[in-house]
């Protein structure tokens, strides 16, 4: 079983396995998790709370994150390809990414 933990080390989340790929994690809250370079290929992450979570190096492509908050994510060299967003995301997904951008 994995533990998913805050930045405080508190369990927000547990999973069976020792993989998240295609993982129902939809709704789930996950503010301040440690998902460093986990597998979350084409998870479903909806509507998840990823506030303040660290995904850098992780593997997120083809994961759904439409209406995810991801206010304040850390997706430093994270795999994002095929990522499903809303487009109401764009800027925190921008920030998140450490991208300038003109509003």
């Amino acid at each position: 079983m994995i533990e998913i933990k805050s930045t405080k080390g508190e369990v927000v989340h547990t999973h069976e396995g020792a993989n998240l790929r295609g993982a129902d994690l939809s709704e789930a809250d996950l503010r301040g998790a440690d998902l460093r370079g986990r597998n979350l290929r084409g998870a479903d992450l909806r509507g998840a709370n990823l506030s303040g979570a660290d995904l850098s190096h992780a593997d997120l492509r083809g994961a759904d994150l439409s209406g995810a908050n991801l206010e304040g994510t850390n997706l430093n060299e994270t795999s994002l390809y095929g990522v499903m967003l809303e487009p109401s995301q764009c800027s925190a997904f921008l920030t998140a990414l450490h991208i300038d951008f003109v509003e």
